[in-house]
């Protein structure tokens, strides 16, 4: 999953919405750097990253990519379903893309102390609604670029966006019966113990 998959799932608060992208920017083991929320938040990321990767389904949706693109299928789906999440939006989410995405760039804007790359990318992701443009299947393409640019071997994503053209169905298909079931998976993890 990715950005928008992670902040819908790990929680509303403030705190859970730092740690659900902190997941991505945080590694290594957690020690109490944080509030106890964000790395609540951070560890529910990194189960919902480990129960994706090991699900059946998802393994059925890698396998539909070329063998030339294999190697990074992972990172190729988890923006196709962000982007199938955002096309969606209202069969998962009580309230407007909009209204959601707003609250996301207004926690990121208040937080002084981000980590690392975050810091960096965070006003850009907020200018540029990087969030809501999900919605839009050719913004993916720009996704991928810009993906491509911190690979050390670009050229594997080069002709990514022909092949989801190719899988769009088979691939919104598999997000729509694999999400409720990520949804269940976090829901149950963010219960009280």
């Amino acid at each position: 999953m990715n950005y928008l998959a992670h902040l819908h799932l790990g929680g509303q608060r403030p705190g859970q919405l730092l740690g659900s992208l902190y997941g991505d920017f945080v590694k290594g083991r957690l020690q109490g750097q944080f509030d106890p929320e964000i790395e609540a938040a951070i560890q529910l990321h990194r189960s919902i990253d480990i129960f994706t990767d090991r699900h059946p389904l998802v393994g059925e949706s890698l396998s539909r990519f070329s063998l030339t693109r294999r190697r990074y299928a992972g990172i190729v789906l988890d923006v196709f379903f962000d982007h199938c999440l955002a096309r969606d939006w209202a069969f998962y989410a009580d309230r407007p893309l909009e209204l959601f995405t707003s609250d996301v760039y207004r926690v990121l804007a208040a937080e002084p102390r981000l980590p690392g790359r975050l810091a960096q990318i965070a006003p850009h992701m907020a200018a540029h609604d990087w969030l809501g443009s999900y919605r839009e299947f050719e913004v993916l393409e720009q996704v991928l670029r810009g993906i491509a640019r911190r690979l050390s071997r670009p050229e594997e994503l080069a002709a990514a966006m022909g092949e989801l053209e190719r899988l769009y169905q088979p691939l919104s298909e598999d997000f729509r019966v694999f999400y409720p079931q990520l949804q269940a998976f976090a829901a149950q993890h963010m219960q009280p113990r």
